[in-house]
């Protein structure tokens, strides 16, 4: 068997491999002979049936039987008397299979790259500082109160206005296309937020409870940018329109959330919520910004695959998040092809910064002690002694869980380590947006 192994990119090997024409015919001869026992042919007894007429009428089932038991029993060996590695399902391209030919094919699979981190102490990256903003705090309680809202029903004799909650059947024709044409649909929303396709609300103000319309709106991209803008005809009929009704911030309204007393209480615990909360998101962006100083710094090509499995990863996310809301992709003017499409980059920078710190981790020989996992599973418990005995059970039974809470582990570890010999400066928030 004679091998050949060729690097595409970085990223993508290419092995092909010759089976010598001893070995084909042995092959095909002992497929037809299995083939000939089993074979039913008019005029014949079972097993009896001329070998001439079994290659005649079998000889393509004979070659799906050989070149499959062919590619399983030499392509893996090859590959590992090779030292090559893939990390998906190698495509098979195959020459015929023929008596007295020796038998050609190559796979085609992506590989994981070389990592040689060169720059990663010094990185030069700014932070932004914090700024405690009273009126985020007074932003949030409106929020809250917004969502303690009453909707209360108008009577039949009321016209839509911006900030009414509507329940309205809807469908769309789309011009020139008239397998995208929806059947009605049902939905309920708040005019002027915005969530629907633009224009969709502002056409129903103005109606009551009962009143159709008919209006034609350009209908959002879908993966291909470039491509003619579509017409959309919808069809919509208001079925019924509430008002929102807010209570007022006092302390019958802290009240409501359990342990708050008076609504000085419940403004001091925004407060500090607050500021968790944006010292978390600063945080969290000045890792984002570390990890592309690091990418950078050390270019890295990346497999197609792992692109694909962490765009699928981001549009799971995204689909349950939407679902949460009840809302769905559709919704927000995208499909799927349109998500990946727009987060591919975003997609490829995951994959580079995951590589990157994982090598990272075996140069540094960052490790993970008995101490950390015990701190881990302190934080997912929360201050809980049953849900802690729980996860530690849970973690020492289950190793493929544990695995991953290591490598989690380590790549905290491997940013921390990134901050601790970074270049560090503190900016406003307004300077970081400029810059």
């Amino acid at each position: 068997m004679q091998v050949h192994v060729e690097e595409i990119s970085p990223v993508q090997k290419k092995l092909t491999i010759e089976i010598p024409v001893e070995r084909v015919n042995k092959e095909i001869d002992k497929a037809f002979a299995a083939i000939q026992k089993k074979a039913k042919h008019q005029g014949f007894r079972p097993g009896k049936v001329p070998m001439q007429l079994i290659k005649r009428t079998y000889s393509d089932a004979m070659r799906d039987d050989v070149m499959r038991r062919l590619c399983q029993e030499t392509l893996y060996k090859a590959l590992e008397e090779h030292k090559v590695e893939p990390i998906d399902t190698p495509s098979i391209e195959c020459d015929i299979l023929e008596h007295g030919i020796a038998f050609k094919y190559s796979a085609i699979f992506g590989v994981m790259p070389k990592i040689l981190l060169s720059e990663y102490t010094g990185l030069i990256v700014s932070k932004e500082k914090y700024d405690a903003k009273p009126e985020d705090v007074e932003d949030e309680l409106k929020r809250m109160q917004e969502n303690m809202a009453q909707l209360i029903p108008l009577d039949e004799d009321a016209f839509i206005e911006n900030g009414h909650t509507v329940s309205v059947e809807y469908s769309v024709a789309v011009d020139g296309s008239p397998d995208e044409n929806s059947g009605t649909q049902s939905t309920e929303l708040e005019v002027g937020s915005n969530k629907l396709i633009p224009g969709f609300e502002e056409q129903l103000i103005g109606l009551k409870s009962g009143d159709s319309k008919e209006f034609t709106l350009d209908l959002p991209p879908g993966g291909d940018e470039a491509a003619d803008v579509k017409r959309g005809v919808f069809t919509v009929t208001v079925k019924e329109i509430k008002r929102k009704e807010l209570p007022e911030l006092d302390d019958e309204f802290a009240q409501q959330f359990g342990e708050y007393e008076t609504m000085e209480a419940l403004r001091a615990k925004m407060v500090e919520y607050q500021e968790k909360h944006e010292k978390d998101r600063i945080e969290n962006e000045f890792k984002e910004r570390i990890i592309q100083a690091l990418i950078k710094k050390n270019p890295v090509d990346v497999p197609e695959s792992m692109v694909k499995r962490q765009l699928d990863h981001m549009l799971d996310n995204l689909n349950k998040r939407l679902k949460s809301q009840q809302m769905s992709l559709e919704m927000t003017g995208i499909d799927a092809d349109g998500f990946r499409a727009r987060f591919r980059g975003d997609a490829i920078d995951k994959v580079r910064g995951g590589l990157l710190l994982m090598a990272l981790v075996e140069k540094e020989n960052i490790s993970v002690s008995d101490e950390d996992l015990a701190a881990h599973y302190e934080k997912i418990a929360a201050g809980n002694p049953e849900m802690l005995d729980r996860i530690k059970e849970y973690y020492i039974k289950n190793k493929s869980a544990r695995s991953s809470v290591i490598s989690e582990i380590q790549e905290d570890k491997a940013i921390s380590f990134l901050i601790d010999n970074a270049v560090v400066t503190e900016v406003d928030a307004e300077q970081l947006k400029a810059a």
